[in-house]
C-alpha cells in the first residue's frame, strides 16, 4: 500500500542534519524555508494513496514507477503517473519521488552490471528496488563531485581529494569521506543514492563507490542553498517560489558507515559509470523529466495567453503568432515523449523488459535545454512590463488607503486590481525571480553540460544512417561520359 502524505511526513522527522543559513534544522516539516514544500510533496503521497488518481499512480499498492514496464503500454501507463504528479506541481518539482523510483527499477532490469570479478553488487541492487517499493520510499541522488576534486579538475593527485570516497574498510561495510554537489530535494528524501554519472579515470578506484544510505545517517550532513521559500512573501506574492523551491545541497560525508548490503558498485570505475548508462536508469530518469518538462510548456504556454488576454492583446496577429509558437513547442515537448515510448529498447534481451528509446531520450535533453529560454522570452514579451510594476505586497490591496489606489490604477477593462495583480505576480514568479533563474538554470543544466550531451549524442544516434543515405545519392550520378557531354 502506498502511504500517505502524512505518514511521509512523519518519516522525515527522523534527526537528519541539515543546515541553512548557519542554523541546524530540526524539523523540515516545520522549518519556514522547507515545510510548504515538504506538503507539496505529502500531497503527491495523497493523490497515489487515496484520490481519484490512485489507480493511475499505483498498481498493486505501489507505484507504478517501480514496475518494470514489459512493453509500450506499460511506458505509457508508467509516464501517465509521472504527468499526474507533474501536473500537481506544474513542472516545478523536477526530482519528485517517481524519479530515482524509475532510476532503481532501472536498476533490477539489468542486474548483471552490477556484478564485477571484484564485488558483487547484484543482490544489493535488488534488495535497494525492493525496500524502496514495499516503503513507498523517497530517494534523491547526488552524482557530482565537487570542482576543486582532483578527478573533476584533472588536477594532482596528491592531497586529500574532497570527493565522496572510500578511505577504511570495516567488517560489515565501508566508510567513505568527502562531498557531493547539488543533492537537488536529498533534504526530503527518505534516502540519498551516491555516485557518480561521469567517466572516472582507471585510477580513481576509492571513488568508484555507489551506495545508498538514510539521510539521517550519522556523520551525514545536508548544507542547503538559499531557500527561495523562506524568502517568498507569501502565497499570493510568490505562489511557486513559496511552495515548490525542492532546494539544492551539498553532501558531506564525515567518516560515514555504508553497510555493504547498501553498496551497489565499489572499487570499480566501469561498473560504477555502467550502472546509469548500461541499464535503463538514464533513460528513465530522462522519461520522467520530459514527461515533467511537456507538463512545465504547458503551464507557460497557459500563463502566455492569459496575459495577453489580461492585456487584451491575444486578438492581435502578432500575439496569435507568439501563442501559436508556444502552443508548437508543447506539441514538440510531448512528441520527444511519445516517440520515445514509441520507439522502445528490450533491455538484456527482453529479459529485463522494455524502456524508452535512447537516441529520442537523449535527443530531449538538446532540445528542452534549448526550448526552456525561447519559451521564457516569448512569455516575458507577452507580459510586457506590467511584470515589474507590481506592489510590493498583496497587503497593500487590503490596505485601506493603498488599496483604492491599486485598484484604480492596476486593473484592466474586464480584470480587477486583485486578479490582474495575482497573474502577474505569478508570471514573475516564473520568469523574474531568484526562484525563476534557477528552474531556467536546472532545464538548461540539469543533464549535464552541453558539451558532454552534444558530443554523446553524435556517439549514440545513428549516424551511419545519415551518412549512407549521402552516400547513395553520390553514388547515383557523375562525371558525363565523353558520348553524352555538352559540345
Amino acid at each position: 500500500m502506498t502511504r500517505s502524505g502524512q505518514e511521509y511526513l512523519a518519516s522525515l522527522r527522523d534527526g537528519r542534519e541539515v543546515w541553512i543559513d548557519g542554523e541546524r534544522v530540526r524539523d523540515v516539516t516545520r522549518h519556514p524555508a522547507f515545510r510548504n514544500t515538504a506538503a507539496s510533496l505529502g500531497r503527491l503521497y495523497d493523490l497515489a494513496h487515496d484520490s481519484e488518481h490512485s489507480a493511475e499512480l499505483a498498481a498493486g499498492g505501489v507505484h507504478r514507477a517501480f514496475s518494470v514496464p514489459r512493453g509500450h503500454t506499460d511506458l505509457v501507463a508508467r509516464r501517465r503517473a509521472h504527468k499526474i504528479w507533474a501536473e500537481a506541481a506544474y513542472g516545478f518539482l523536477g526530482r519528485t519521488p517517481d524519479c530515482m523510483a524509475a532510476a532503481a527499477t532501472a536498476f533490477t532490469a539489468a542486474p548483471g552490471v552490477f556484478t564485477t570479478g571484484g564485488f558483487d553488487g547484484a543482490d544489493h541492487a535488488r534488495a535497494l528496488h525492493r525496500r524502496m517499493a514495499e516503503g513507498d520510499l523517497y530517494a534523491a541522488f547526488t552524482l557530482t563531485n565537487p570542482r576543486t576534486s582532483r578527478t573533476a579538475a584533472g588536477g594532482p593527485r596528491d592531497g586529500d581529494d574532497p570527493a565522496v570516497r572510500v578511505v577504511a574498510e570495516k567488517d560489515g561495510g565501508v566508510v567513505v569521506r568527502g562531498a557531493k554537489m547539488i543533492g537537488t530535494a536529498a533534504a526530503f528524501a527518505d534516502e540519498v543514492v551516491v555516485g557518480t554519472i561521469e567517466p572516472l579515470a582507471p585510477q580513481d578506484t576509492e571513488q568508484a563507490v555507489s551506495f545508498s544510505i538514510p539521510v539521517a545517517t550519522p556523520g551525514l550532513t545536508l548544507l542547503a542553498r538559499t531557500s527561495y521559500e523562506g524568502r517568498a512573501r507569501s502565497l499570493y506574492d510568490n505562489p511557486l517560489s513559496s511552495r515548490f523551491d525542492e532546494n539544492d545541497v551539498l553532501l558531506v560525508c564525515d567518516d560515514v558507515f555504508v553497510p555493504w548490503e547498501r553498496v551497489l558498485t565499489y572499487r570499480d570505475v566501469d561498473a560504477a559509470f555502467r550502472m546509469w548508462w548500461h541499464t535503463p536508469a538514464y533513460v528513465n530518469l530522462v522519461h520522467q523529466a520530459a514527461t515533467r518538462f511537456w507538463t512545465k510548456l504547458e503551464f507557460l504556454t497557459g500563463l502566455a495567453i492569459l496575459l495577453a488576454k489580461a492585456g487584451g492583446t491575444y486578438e492581435l496577429p502578432p500575439v496569435a503568432q507568439a501563442v501559436g509558437r508556444m502552443m508548437g513547442r508543447v506539441a514538440q515537448a510531448k512528441a520527444f515523449v511519445l516517440a520515445a515510448e514509441v520507439s522502445f529498447e528490450q533491455v538484456d534481451s527482453g529479459r529485463g523488459g522494455v524502456m524508452p528509446g535512447r537516441e529520442i531520450s537523449y535527443a530531449q535533453r538538446i532540445m528542452a535545454g534549448e526550448l526552456y529560454p525561447a519559451a521564457l522570452r516569448e512569455v516575458r514579451q507577452l507580459a510586457g512590463g506590467g511584470i515589474v510594476q507590481l506592489p510590493a505586497s498583496g497587503e497593500d490591496l487590503l490596505h485601506p488607503e493603498l488599496g483604492p489606489l491599486v485598484r484604480r490604477f492596476l486593473g484592466a477593462p474586464g480584470h480587477g486590481a486583485e486578479e490582474r495583480v495575482k497573474l502577474l505576480k505569478l508570471a514573475w514568479d516564473a520568469l523574474g525571480t531568484e526562484f525563476a533563474a534557477r528552474q531556467e538554470q536546472y532545464e538548461t543544466l540539469s543533464h549535464g553540460a552541453p558539451h558532454v550531451y552534444l558530443a554523446q549524442q553524435a556517439w549514440e544516434g545513428d549516424t551511419e544512417a545519415c551518412e549512407t543515405l549521402v552516400r547513395e545519392c553520390l553514388a547515383g550520378y557523375g562525371l558525363p561520359s565523353d558520348e553524352t557531354a555538352p559540345r
